[in-house]
This record gives structure tokens, sequence and C-alpha cells, in this order.
């Protein structure tokens, strides 16, 4: 089990290190040489798919510091396990806060774990930056000034999903599995509203809960409603069994499934190719497993990071991407901190992108945050699985238009 990762690398601090800002003393996890930044983890436990996320943000601060680092200083990265479970969470976060010190909490998983620590977070004012989750609840500045998701939120998606039915199938019998907690329950909520007055086509809602072994039983129960419909909301684990169990028993309907469990490597190749033909779901970054980006900047520059740092790592693994991606939006916002590094101003920065270009986003798609608008990014694509890899179809879809 992985219990800490630290990648602060031993260099001549003295040279690289910048004179100390007019407010150095008054800042926390800050030195002339380096700045901690505090995560936790589920390397273990039924989440345990998304370790990979931790792994290439850790890997992404050691090719950072052998650069020189952001604005001369190191990043050490303590990475935590919490094995998705709430009250670990809860442990290991105020370990980070009141023992490591850190100056801000970053990219820690999962919508349970983190609304579990959400008031400790803005009652202590430590920054927990870009959550890995994208409930609705993270965009909310005036209850929650110092907590901040980075994905396109599940309603927003669910609804994307909603309005794709009602076009295509507006007649449809629409079945759902779901995962029985925040999580779950607002991809839930934004499908239902995305469904509107047409709620009645849902004939069947099957929830599970994450320590459950399978969700054979639901997938059965489905099957025998007669939904011609099925929307997918499930992590990793879950959603490569719901996948191959379809296919076992025989049932073909039109298959959505969440964008959080769209890894080729971890979900589609696990649950068979041929059983995961077809599915559609909603995308914001670039598929490392199609062609189309062969030859794409952006792409080589990922897949020269993943050979050197991360050699073992999934090529073929959406969260790989991710993890690279949600790593330069947290530079961008170190690098314009400048050598204030106080946890004000780093929310200041935070909360001050404008139309940035992340690389591996999908192109149309960029990162904007306000004062008002904790969204990062509000924009997808439609996408469906063909052979091996996602094919994306149609226009960039923005929040305020679904």
């Amino acid at each position: 089990m992985i219990t800490r990762r630290q990648s602060l690398i031993g260099a001549a601090a003295s040279a690289l290190a910048l004179k100390a800002g007019p407010s150095l003393a008054d800042t926390v996890g800050v030195s002339d040489s380096s700045i901690k930044i505090g995560n936790t983890m589920p390397y273990s436990g039924p989440a345990s798919a998304y370790g990979q996320i931790g792994e290439t943000i850790g890997k992404f601060f050691e090719m950072l510091n052998d650069a020189g680092g952001v604005n001369g200083r190191m990043v050490e990265f303590i990475s935590y396990d919490d094995g998705y479970s709430p009250p670990k969470t809860v442990e290991q976060t105020r370990k980070l806060v009141e023992r490591d010190e850190v100056a801000l909490v970053f990219q820690g998983l999962g919508t349970g774990t983190n609304t579990a620590i959400h008031k400790y977070m803005n009652a202590k004012k430590v920054p927990q930056l870009f959550v890995a989750t994208g409930a609705s609840k993270w965009n909310d500045p005036k209850n929650f000034p110092w907590t901040m998701g980075w994905q396109p939120n599940y309603k927003t998606e669910a609804k994307i999903y909603a309005q794709h039915v009602l076009q295509t199938q507006p007649d449809a019998k629409i079945g759902i599995l779901y995962q029985n907690d925040d999580f779950g329950k607002d991809y839930l909520e934004g499908f239902k509203a995305g469904l509107g007055d047409k709620t009645s086509m849902i004939v069947d809602e099957q929830p599970y809960e994450t320590m459950d072994p399978t969700v054979d039983s639901q997938m059965i129960s489905l099957k025998a409603s007669g939904a011609d419909v099925f929307l997918n909301v499930t992590t990793p684990k879950f959603a490569a069994q719901a996948i191959k169990k379809a296919h076992e028993i025989g049932w073909k309907p039109t298959h959505y499934l969440t964008n959080v469990s769209i890894s080729v490597g971890a979900v589609m190749k696990p649950a068979g190719f041929e059983a995961a033909q077809g599915i559609i779901s909603a995308g914001y970054l670039m598929d490392s497993t199609d062609p189309q980006y062969d030859d794409n900047e952006e792409m080589q520059a990922w897949r020269a990071f993943m050979d050197k740092w991360y050699p073992d790592g999934d090529q073929a693994s959406s969260f790989t991407i991710y993890g690279y991606a949600v790593s330069r939006t947290m530079v961008k916002v170190l690098e314009q901190a400048g050598d204030d590094l106080s946890r004000k101003n780093i929310m200041k920065q935070a909360t001050s992108l404008r139309q940035v270009d992340i690389p591996l986003l999908l192109p149309g798609i960029t990162v904007s945050t306000s004062p008002e608008d904790y969204a990062p990014i509000e924009a997808m694509r439609l996408q469906k699985f063909t052979g091996e890899t996602f094919e994306l179809f149609g226009d960039v879809i923005a929040a305020e238009s679904s």
C-alpha cells in the first residue's frame, strides 16, 4: 500500500531559490526553495484504478523539479492513501494540514471523500484545489470559497445524455445503474432535469454500494425491466462489471457511460472490447488510443513524459492523461502566483484563469474561472466507442447550452 509520495528533488536549492517575498513569513508550506502540496488518493480499495492519477501527478512534479521547479521553487508532493473511505480521508487530510503543514491540498479524489473534508478545509482556509470529482457542489464560492473542482460537473454531463436520448430515442425506456452516494445522485438529478417532464421514460433505477462485490443482480433486474436505454453511473470497477454482464446476458440497450469511467485501459479492455462496442459518453480530454492524435504535439509531449518519468504507467488510460492535464493547470496557478504563495493569493490566482489552453484538452475547450464561477471546464463533446477507441461526434457542447 502506498502511503506517501514526495517528489522533492534535492537539487542545489541555493542556486534555485528566490528571495523571500514580503509575505513569506506568513505563508504555510512555503520556503525560499520549495512549496508543499498535499493530496489524498485511493491507491487501495474499491476505486484503486484511480490511483494512476496520483502516480501521474507525482511523476509530473518530479519532471517539473528536474527542470528547475516552478518560479525557482521545488514542489514537494505529499500523497496519502485514503482507500476511497471518507473517515480515512479526514484522518489523512488533517495530517497533511496540521502535521505536514502543506500550502494547499490538490486533486483529492472522490465526491464522498471530499465532502467529508469540505467544511474543515474552508474553516482552516486551506485551498482545496481542483478536486477530482465533478459534483456541482464544488462551484459554490459564496459558501465554500476555498474549494474548487476542475472537470465538467456531473449534472451538466448528465443533461447532455438526457438531451441526446430525447433527440434520438424519444420513446425510450430508460434503466439506470448508479452509485448510492453523492456522486451517483448528482448524475441522477442532472439526468432527470435534462429529461424535464419526460422522467416517466425511466422504468428502473438500481443503486449499488461501493463495497458491493458485483453489480450482477442489478444488471439482471435492469434487463428484466424492458429498458432499451441504459445510463451507467459507476466508477471503473463497477463500470467494467456492468459492461461485461450486459454482454453476457444478451442485453443490448443504447448504453451511456459516465466520463469518469471511460478509460480504455482500465475499463473497456477488462470488460472486453466486443462488449463495449457502441457505448456513448462525453469527453473533454484527448484520447491517447485515438490515432488522430498520433502526430499531435501535446500528445507527443505527454508520451515523452510517460516514457521517461512513468514507464510503468498505462498509456491507454484516460487517468494518466487526466493527471498530466490537471497538473499543468496547477502549475499555471503557481506561475501566476509568482513569489506570493500565501494561501489567499494561491486561491486568488486559481479564480483568475482566463481561457487558458491546457495541454490535452479537446480543441475548443479551455479553462476559465472567476471569483463568481469556480467551474474551470464547462464544455464537452459526445463520443462513441468503436473498435478499440472512442470516436468523437457532434460539436462542443457548453454548459450554458445544456
